[in-house]
């Protein structure tokens, strides 16, 4: 698992691990991302219960266990949060940020110790000792309960499924040519986004914002204009399963 640091200022780092080439090939490749700040760090999206023994042993290269005090979880899915029971052994100091929506469907995965912070509608802030990041409501997109995280500091942010792209392990960190992007997040968009409505309240949301850095879950980060290409490409796209194929 690669351990890649994607922007740092004096009071912070974002980190995202992922691009795993040893994974089993039956499993989605998929982004994890960190912040940490100087006295304490929050992991985004932890992904799998089978990534949990090496996202564990990358995380511990950044911070300890007792600086980890914040976990979000942008929606419900498996590949987001099913590493949550071993996550839950590891930090029972910790509290979990997810939408209040799906608190009785994580405890699935198991939840005894991680104290569970149900996230309104319409979003709010995690506070970690000064250093704050937005929580930025994406529900449809594709959860019906779902969060992107921004960080206005570095002017990252962490988007979910939205702009993920299925490809190899192996493909480059960041979008460079946009164009030759779009065949492999298209279909992954039409079919999974359900509501134009929700995607056309989304992108006007994220517009107001000052983006460097736009970082899915899957697949490659867009930087500079390519941030814009993709809002402007996604807001042009017609969504949902009704859509004749």
């Amino acid at each position: 698992m690669k351990n890649i640091e994607v922007v740092s200022n004096n009071n912070a780092k974002w980190l995202m691990f992922g691009r795993d080439a040893d994974k089993p090939e039956k499993i989605i490749d998929t982004n994890q991302y960190m912040l940490v700040t100087n006295k304490r760090a929050l992991l985004l999206d932890p992904g799998g219960i089978e990534l949990f023994a090496p996202m564990l042993a990358s995380v511990l290269r950044h911070t300890s266990i007792e600086q980890l005090t914040d976990v979000f979880a942008s929606h419900q899915d498996p590949d987001i949060i099913s590493s949550l029971g071993l996550w839950d052994q590891a930090l029972p100091h910790a509290k979990l940020h997810c939408s209040w929506l799906w608190e009785g469907f994580i405890r699935h995965f198991g939840m005894q110790n991680i104290s569970f912070q149900p996230i309104k509608d319409e979003g709010g802030t995690i506070d970690l000792d000064g250093y704050s990041v937005q929580i930025i409501p994406a529900h449809y997109l594709h959860s019906s309960g779902n969060f992107n995280i921004y960080d206005p500091q570095t002017k990252f942010l962490m988007s979910g499924d939205i702009g993920a792209a299925l490809e190899d392990p192996n493909a480059p960190l960041y979008v460079d040519d946009f164009e030759s992007h779009i065949p492999k997040m298209e279909g992954f968009h039409r079919r999974w986004m359900p509501s134009n409505a929700a995607k056309n309240d989304w992108v006007r949301r994220v517009r107001q914002l000052d983006i460097d850095y736009l970082a899915p879950q899957h697949g490659r980060i867009f930087t500079g204009e390519n941030v814009g290409k993709f809002l402007d490409w996604f807001e042009q796209l017609e969504v949902g399963s009704a859509i004749k194929r």
